[in-house]
């Protein structure tokens, strides 16, 4: 089904009316169909996700950007969405949650980001245990919102050839098209833990994964008929600029451990002119000597805590970049290891960097979860008020005397106080960075 290129980038967003529905496993198989079958195909996640972006990467061989209506500005996801889709015959933006369902107070939704962007919808439904029910689900998902236009759907865990056919039915007099019904498929299961996914890098047999995602997308998805749906994505009004970069030489731990962070931060940081340095934690890697900025991000550095705490040359160049004055900057996992000490789920303490006054603990869990509006008072070479999110299940077990890095509200507004910690030009809190605050 290979294509000649458009002259105008074109694009269009899998949903689904909730948490659950496969539309993952929907997206990725899509992605890899379409590139087997000749057509260049890139993606985008909305929302905050790390995980579910590394599996669309790999099902295409293209970065994944995500795109988040409430933590971005919207020039930016004008911006990302076109210079990702500039790159391919086709982009595909998954959604988060179900199709309406947003941030706290509101905003952030899947339909938001494809009304901002003027892109049709595919609406992935779960079938299974449903008959002609699943036209209402349909139908009312259709009606909810005008400036939502779903262009498709996508059975997905259907039963039978015979139990395609009778939620088909049940659809066409909505002239709503059926593009396909997905077979249930238990073998292609993504093992889980207490964030979601594991990561696409952690799969055991993940290209074989990819190509029964593939071909039951293939066998059971019209895909021209998905590409003809597909609408131009708006050029951007205007430059638009992202975070500028946390240093000149940044040293970004990058592994199992550490993986979570954003590529339109670091694609905007190396366009900026700074040199991005990747080391492993985990492989017992010290940052670059010559970085003037140290980044931990967020990850899973709980999982391989006993690890870290042998990893003495990881350990050691982190206090040495602490005493010639790099800045070090840590988000959730990052700032965890920044820390005295990690206990463990199983309740073993673990000695950490001990650049900062605190210890975390998985054994005392607790989850934190949403997006954050947050203002430093110059601590950090960012605008003073930026957004972000935090999701993490540990607590703080013991914090000591230091200066705090952020004043935070949720996304209804509601005041948190102060969040992460400061010492010198050590710092770090469980928010991740998204994009800068826009302020009247």
């Amino acid at each position: 089904m290979a294509r000649s290129p458009d002259p105008d980038p074109r694009g269009l967003v899998i949903a689904a009316p909730s948490s659950g529905a496969g539309k993952t496993l929907v997206t990725i198989g899509l992605l890899r169909a379409l590139v087997q079958a000749g057509t260049s195909a890139a993606s985008a996640k909305a929302g905050p996700d790390y995980i579910d972006p590394r599996f669309h990467e790999a099902a295409s061989g293209r970065a994944c950007f995500n795109l988040d209506g409430w933590a971005m500005r919207e020039d930016l996801i004008v911006s990302l969405a076109h210079q990702c889709a500039g790159k391919c015959e086709l982009m595909l933006i998954e959604g988060v949650m179900g199709l309406f369902d947003g941030a706290a107070g509101g905003g952030g939704s899947t339909a938001d980001l494809a009304a901002s962007l003027g892109l049709p919808v595919i609406l992935v439904v779960d079938a299974k245990s449903q008959g002609q029910s699943a036209a209402a689900i349909v139908k009312g998902f259709a009606d909810f919102r005008d400036d939502c236009r779903i262009a498709g759907v996508i059975f997905n865990r259907v039963a039978s050839a015979g139990h395609g056919a009778i939620v088909t039915d049940a659809v066409k007099p909505l002239g709503i098209p059926v593009l396909g019904a997905v077979p249930e498929a238990q073998d292609i299961v993504v093992p889980s833990r207490h964030l979601g996914l594991v990561q696409a890098s952690e799969h055991d047999g993940l290209e074989p994964f990819l190509d029964r995602a593939a071909d039951l997308a293939s066998d059971a998805v019209d895909l021209d008929a998905l590409a003809a749906i597909a609408a131009p994505v708006a050029s951007p009004a205007k430059e638009t600029k992202s975070l500028p970069p946390l240093g000149q030489r940044i040293a970004i731990a990058q592994d199992e451990g550490f993986g979570f962070s954003y590529p339109h931060l670091l694609i905007a940081w190396q366009e900026a002119g700074a040199q991005i340095l990747p080391f492993s934690p985990l492989a017992d890697e010290a940052p670059e000597e010559a970085a003037d900025t140290v980044y931990l991000p967020g990850g899973y550095p709980e999982l391989h805590a006993g690890r870290l705490a042998a990893n003495s040359t990881f350990l050691q160049g982190l206090e040495r970049a602490a005493e010639r004055g790099a800045l070090i900057y840590g988000e959730c996992g990052g700032f965890m290891t920044l820390g005295d000490y990690l206990i463990d789920a199983e309740g073993e303490r673990h000695r950490m960097a001990g650049l900062l006054p605190l210890g975390t603990s998985f054994a005392e869990r607790g989850l934190k979860l949403g997006y954050r509006r947050l203002s430093h008072a110059g601590a950090l070479p960012w605008p003073k008020y930026m957004r972000g999110h935090e999701f993490h299940y540990s607590t703080l077990h013991w914090q000591g005397e230091a200066d705090a890095l952020f004043e935070a509200e949720d996304s209804k507004g509601k005041k948190l106080g102060e969040i992460g910690l400061r010492r010198d030009n050590v710092m770090g809190s469980y928010a991740h960075i998204i994009d800068m605050e826009v302020q009247p």
